[in-house]
C-alpha cells in the first residue's frame, strides 16, 4: 500500500490524481492533502479521502478547514511552509506529488527529495529554478524522481532505464517535444496584442489552470519544459528539438542513433501519466478512454513561430546563462499575473521576461537560499517593469 502525499491536490493535477486512487483503493492510501485556499473543495476530499494532515497555505484558511471539519479530529490541521515541509517528508509518506504551481512548490519538492520519497514531478518549475539543487537533493536522498508532465512521462515511457528510475541516455541522438502551439497557433504578432486572459486561457485540447494556460498561449510552458528536459534527460537545448503537434496526440518522441523513433501516443489526458506514475514500474488502469487512431484521422507538425512567440527563443537563451532559467521563470510570473489581472498586454509579457534576463546578474544557485535570492532579484526587476511599462495600448 502506496501512502501518498498531494500538495495541490485541490488543482487539476491534484484532483485527478485522486480520481486515478479512487480506482485503485487496494494499491494506495491519502496520508497528506495540502491546498491553497479552497477551503470547500479540501472539506469535501478530507472527509472522502481522511489523510492524517491537512495543510492550508495560510492559518486563516487553516482555521476554516477545522471549523468545517469539528468532527474529524483524527486529522491533524496544519498551515504554512514549513508545514507543507514537513507534511512532505512525513515518515508516513512514501509518494509526493509535487503539484503546487509556481515557485511557492520549491521548498516541498526538495523536501521530498531529501527524505527518498518517490517524487511524483508536476511542479516544473521547482525543477527549472533549481536544477541543480532538486536533483542534487534526489540523488542524496536515494529516492525516484518520476516527471508528470505529459510531455517528460512520455519521454520516461520511450527510454529504457534501471531500477532506480535513471533513464539510459547512452544512444540517443536527440529527443522531439512536441507542443500544441496554444490558442493562438498561426496567428502573427501583430494580432496578438489585444487578446484577453479568457482567450489565452481557452486551451483548445487540455483542461489547466489560467497561469498554465497563459503559458502555453505564449510557448513559455515549452521553455519551461525545455529545461526540465536538460535536467532529466542531461541533454544540452540543441539535443532538443521543439515540434508544434496540434492534435496533442504525440506526447513527445526519442530519436535513436540508429534512425528509429519512438512516439508516446495518448488520449489529451493527465491522468495517464499520473497512472503510469503512481505504478511505475507497472501500469494501471487510469479510467482514461483508449485513443481512437483512425478517428484522430491525421497528425500534423510544424516548426514553432519564434517571431510570433519569442518567449521560447528567450528560453533557449537563458538555458544557456547559469541561472537565467531562475530569472526567467520569476519573471514569466510576475508578468502573467500582471497579464491576467490586466496590467500588461498579452505581447508584452516577453519584453517583461527579456528586461529582466538583461538586468539581473545570473549565476548558477548551489542552495535554496540561492534560488531564492536569485528569484527575489528577478521578481523586483519584473515588478518595476509592470510599474513602468503596463498599460494597454
Amino acid at each position: 500500500m502506496q501512502r501518498l502525499a498531494i500538495l495541490g491536490a485541490t488543482g487539476s493535477i491534484g484532483l485527478s490524481t485522486l480520481d486515478v486512487v479512487r480506482r485503485h483503493p487496494d494499491r494506495f492510501s491519502v496520508a497528506v492533502l495540502a491546498a491553497a485556499t479552497s477551503v470547500d473543495t479540501m472539506v469535501a476530499l478530507c472527509r472522502e479521502f481522511r489523510p492524517k494532515i491537512a495543510v492550508m497555505s495560510d492559518s486563516g484558511a487553516a482555521q476554516r478547514l477545522r471549523n468545517a471539519l469539528v468532527d474529524a479530529e483524527d486529522i491533524e490541521i496544519d498551515s504554512g511552509e514549513a508545514a507543507l515541509e514537513r507534511a512532505a517528508g512525513s515518515a508516513d509518506v512514501d509518494t509526493v506529488m509535487a503539484a503546487i504551481v509556481g515557485f511557492s512548490g520549491l521548498r516541498s519538492a526538495v523536501q521530498a527529495a531529501r527524505s527518498g520519497k518517490r517524487l511524483l514531478l508536476a511542479n516544473k518549475e521547482a525543477l527549472v529554478s533549481a536544477g541543480r539543487v532538486l536533483m542534487d537533493a534526489v540523488q542524496t536522498g536515494g529516492g525516484v524522481l518520476l516527471p508528470v508532465d505529459s510531455e517528460h512521462n512520455a519521454m520516461f515511457q520511450c527510454l529504457p532505464t534501471d531500477g532506480l528510475g535513471r533513464p539510459d541516455m547512452a544512444r540517443v541522438e536527440k529527443i522531439v517535444l512536441t507542443a500544441s502551439g496554444g490558442p493562438f497557433r498561426g496567428r502573427t504578432r501583430d494580432s496578438l496584442h489585444n487578446v484577453t486572459p479568457e482567450q489565452a486561457c481557452a486551451h483548445p485540447n487540455w483542461s489547466m489552470g489560467r497561469k498554465i494556460s497563459v503559458d502555453s498561449a505564449t510557448l513559455v510552458n515549452k521553455g519551461l519544459e525545455l529545461a526540465e528536459a536538460c535536467w532529466l534527460f542531461s541533454r544540452m537545448p540543441d539535443q532538443i528539438e521543439v515540434v508544434i503537434h496540434p492534435q496533442s496526440v504525440i506526447h513527445s518522441m526519442i530519436r535513436y542513433v540508429d534512425g528509429s523513433v519512438l512516439a508516446q501516443l495518448g488520449q489529451p489526458d493527465m491522468r495517464t501519466p499520473i497512472a503510469y506514475c503512481l505504478g511505475w514500474p507497472e501500469r494501471i488502469e487510469a479510467g482514461v478512454a483508449p485513443l481512437d487512431i483512425v478517428g484522430t484521422g491525421r497528425l500534423d507538425f510544424e516548426t514553432p513561430d519564434l517571431d510570433a512567440f519569442p518567449c521560447l527563443r528567450h528560453a533557449y537563451e537563458a538555458i544557456m546563462i547559469p541561472g537565467g532559467m531562475c530569472v526567467f521563470n520569476a519573471a514569466n510570473e510576475v508578468a502573467v499575473a500582471a497579464f491576467l489581472s490586466g496590467q500588461l498586454a498579452f505581447t508584452q509579457i516577453d519584453h517583461c521576461i527579456a528586461e529582466t534576463l538583461g538586468g539581473v546578474d545570473c549565476i548558477e544557485p548551489q542552495s535554496l537560499a540561492a534560488v531564492e535570492a536569485l528569484d527575489a532579484e528577478a521578481r523586483s526587476r519584473a515588478t518595476h517593469y509592470v510599474h513602468h511599462h503596463g498599460h494597454r495600448s
